[in-house]
């Protein structure tokens, strides 16, 4: 995972002072508790800025102080045993860092006959939850909470959840999301504030032209078509309908593709240019399905259509490594219980069931040009989609919803396809998930996700919708 992409998260353990005289053995079993919960979080590829065991008010705020100035994508906070509000509330209140408590008692249980006061505390972290929850409520913070004991998988698979949701969080406030082209003509749903974008999600857009496309793709060299061309031969499997002329033309479009990703330093990018008349600005257009596909495996999502907000979901997707290919509907099989999705155009080649196509197409429905264009049935199995949505007054939303993927028929008409089923009546689903607010389009990636997205919604502070 690129630095950009990997969260930094702040660990804080902390116990009453007041026992330690009381329970000479009590602290020593705590801080080994800390030193497992610090190895397990160092585990999920992210880095940790672990500020040791607090036992008062006043080391609470010091380790507060070297929290925020650490700027953590997510802060632990560990309750070993009984301590006091005050004690973590100025790490919750400097830090602008969103708070997960966790309550993790050593073991299952206790060893009720045997065990003594001291011993019992070592399992009483779940008695200042209650505590914390009503402090940060009333001073207005958002917080969350695990519980569980310290080698419960339940419990750290929600726990890497949240982790994973704070790589996200970090990876759009960072992130550099490309612009480029013009709205395709009528789709409302699709237009985008881009200040909307900067305030809800963070980030920053850049806003490119087609030209700032064309002179890089206008620079690159035969040798480096050739070596595009190779590289696509191996990752492709050609069908006879492709032209090698297109072929070339795709290759070269590539290239200057990513020159400007690395000139720009985009995590994303969404594009459409209408064109006319076959001119150099619609060949343009009409050869970024190979280069924008490529992208798209690499973990730089890139969605057509001047879908930003796709290309976004599709970028949450990737960070969560689920994939995230662009998506919309295509029919629905009411024979065998199916929605048909898929999409021309650039898809992420890390989901489809095998080695994708390159089909040939004299022409790309509902857009000028012609070219090659990718090809392939996604894996079977469970998986997600992922929209953003837009309510009345400006608010954006995550729409997702679970499914898994079945084998059966599909088109081959250069599209990437998948047939979705979700256990119920595919009219009535499609009701349903169309009702949410999702938009046209939306992001499709492998594996069940719903935990994880509703921990990325938590952590963004915009509202879930779920469609079952």
């Amino acid at each position: 995972m690129s630095d950009k992409r990997r969260p930094r998260i702040g660990l804080i353990a902390g116990g009453l002072g007041a026992y330690w005289p009381q329970f000479p053995d009590l602290l020593p079993t705590l801080r080994e508790s800390s030193r497992y919960v610090s190895e397990r979080i160092a585990g999920y590829d992210a880095e940790i800025v672990d500020v040791g065991f607090i036992s008062d008010a006043q080391e609470g705020a010091v380790a507060a102080e070297k929290l925020r100035a650490a700027g953590c994508d997510l802060i632990v906070g560990f309750l070993t045993t009984y301590l006091t509000a005050t004690m973590l509330m100025p790490v919750a209140q400097r830090s602008g860092a969103p708070v997960l408590l966790i309550n993790l008692q050593p073991t299952e249980s206790m060893d009720h006959a045997t065990f003594d006061t001291g011993q019992w505390l070592a399992y009483c972290g779940a008695c200042p939850l209650p505590e914390m929850a009503n402090a940060f409520t009333r001073a207005g913070i958002d917080f969350r909470s695990v519980s569980g004991y310290l080698r419960d998988e339940r419990a750290w698979a929600k726990i890497g959840a949240w982790i994973r949701a704070s790589g996200v969080r970090k990876a759009l406030r960072n992130g550099r999301h490309g612009l480029m082209g013009h709205l395709y003509p009528g789709m409302y749903d699709v237009a985008t504030d881009l200040s909307m974008v900067n305030a809800q999600f963070g980030g920053h857009v850049e806003v490119l032209e087609f030209d700032d496309l064309r002179v890089r793709v206008e620079d690159v060299t035969k040798s480096e078509v050739d070596a595009r061309i190779a590289e696509a031969a191996e990752v492709f499997e050609l069908t006879d309908s492709v032209n090698d002329e297109d072929f070339a033309w795709g290759a070269q479009v590539s290239v200057g593709l990513d020159r400007l990703v690395a000139d720009f330093d985009l995590d994303s990018l969404a594009y459409y240019h209408r064109g006319l008349n076959g001119e150099q600005h619609e060949r343009l257009g009409a050869g970024m399905i190979l280069g924008a596909s490529l992208l798209t495996a690499r973990g730089i999502p890139a969605a057509g259509e001047y879908e930003l907000r796709t290309s976004l979901a599709m970028l949450i997707m990737d960070v969560l490594g689920a994939g995230g290919s662009f998506t919309e509907f295509q029919a629905l099989d009411f024979t065998r219980g199916h929605v048909e999705m898929g999409h021309d155009g650039p898809a992420h080649l890390g989901i489809s069931a095998k080695k994708p196509l390159l089909r040939g197409l004299g022409v790309f429905h509902g857009k000028r040009g012609w070219g090659v264009s990718v090809e392939f049935d996604v894996a079977t199995g469970p998986v997600t989609l992922l929209g953003v949505g837009q309510t009345r007054d400006g608010r954006y939303t995550l729409v997702a919803a679970e499914g898994v993927v079945a084998d059966g028929p599909h088109l081959k008409i250069g599209n990437t396809t998948s047939r979705v089923d979700f256990g119920r009546d595919p009219g009535e689903w499609t009701d349903e998930w169309s009702a949410s607010g999702v938009g046209h389009h939306w992001a499709l990636g492998t594996g069940h996700r719903l935990a994880e997205i509703r921990a990325v919604a938590s952590l963004l502070g915009v509202d879930l919708i779920t469609v079952g």
